[in-house]
């Protein structure tokens, strides 16, 4: 049978190979109408809050989304952007340099971007890849290193709303890169090129990775073993020395013992030391976000100054930097592997007719 006389198949369409780029998540607006719902979903996920749920049910409807919400909208409204949060703004744009990129050579790949927690919804993004054809979905998550509380969470969104469909995608899942080379050398010509254009010499550099319970690294978790490579991947490529260099955790939460040192409590240690300049980087945040842009930038300079420091200078993420676009193409060419090379089969290529359009 002559390929061009080919009637099309059921499908027909092309099999794209799609790309979805998970991130955490950012409430529509800073506000507290907007805040409490994007809080309940994220403090609801039994990866994030691992307690008993009765007693955080109660403490949570009773306690903190009555009295948090407002808050972290005046915390919001502090780094907001025109019409929308900074975090969903570099995410797109993100999601746009990775898809010209990919496109340049492989014209069949979709890419879509989707938040955890918050819209657009990973599962928002899952089903626009679908509509345009992909047949085959490759999961990369915006955290470097893996937690249970980040990673596996966005699985958990992913894998099961993939499951309701008829026809499955086939689905691969980047591993976490945080040790990778391209990875490694995007943070490291993010921080030189801050540091090389500020007006003083940092008299230290803190490496500030968000933190989790102990607990949690106790039962199993890699994360601290991954944010600690990362630091000893990154510290030969560094303009500083490496005895100018602090390895912290932020962003603690409620009363059991996080991942140490902790951030505001070296901030405040460096001050009360004398140090007057210092550098702030979080290596594990790709993006800038409330904890960079308020907790570092605004919080973080309030401690370090009130402890006798002068001037605190925050390392943007790696957001849309050309070097760290390039590198997580890379990274994503590296994941996709054979499908890249078969990606893109047509149907018009078959030459068997469709049986259902034969009957018809």
């Amino acid at each position: 049978m002559d390929k061009k006389s080919c009637e099309f198949g059921c499908r027909g369409s092309k099999d794209k190979v799609g790309v979805l780029i998970a991130q955490l998540g950012t409430p529509e607006a800073p506000t507290a109408k907007a805040v409490r719902p994007y809080l309940r979903q994220f403090l609801s996920d039994r990866r994030v809050i691992e307690v008993n749920r009765v007693l955080w049910w109660l403490l949570l409807n009773c306690i903190i989304l009555v009295t948090r919400p407002k808050r972290s909208a005046r915390l919001y409204s502090r780094i907001w952007g025109k019409d929308e949060s900074p975090l969903l703004t570099i995410t797109r744009r993100q999601a746009q340099g990775v898809a010209e990129r990919l496109k340049s050579t492989y014209p069949n790949v979709e890419v879509e971007f989707g938040m955890r927690y918050g819209k657009p919804s990973l599962e928002s993004g899952v089903d626009k890849l679908i509509e345009k054809g992909c047949s085959k979905i490759l999961l990369f998550p915006m955290y470097p290193q893996y937690s249970a509380a980040t990673t596996a969470s966005t699985y958990d969104a992913v894998f099961p709303h993939i499951l309701k469909r008829r026809w499955v995608p086939t689905l691969r899942v980047a591993e976490p890169y945080f040790a990778h080379p391209k990875y490694v050398e995007a943070l490291a010509t993010t921080i030189n090129d801050h540091i090389a254009s500020m007006p003083y010499k940092p008299e230290r550099l803190v490496l500030s990775y968000h933190g989790i319970p102990q607990k949690y690294v106790s039962k199993g978790d890699p994360y601290c073993c991954q944010c600690v490579e990362t630091t000893g991947a990154l510290l030969p490529r560094l303009s500083l020395p490496r005895e100018k260099v602090i390895h912290t955790f932020q962003s603690r939460f409620g009363r059991d013992p996080w991942l140490t040192p902790y951030t505001d409590e070296t901030l405040e240690e460096l001050g009360h030391s004398g140090v007057k300049k210092i550098a702030i980087c979080a290596p594990g945040f790709t993006a800038d976000c409330l904890e960079t842009l308020d907790e570092l930038g605004n919080e973080g300079h309030e401690q370090f100054t009130e402890a006798g420091g002068e001037e605190i200078s925050v390392v943007p993420c790696l957001n849309d930097h050309p070097v760290w676009l390039d590198g997580m193409t890379e990274i994503i060419r590296e994941e996709l592997g054979s499908w890249l090379d078969g990606q893109a089969r047509n149907a018009r290529d078959c030459v068997i007719t469709c049986p259902l359009k034969s009957v018809a």
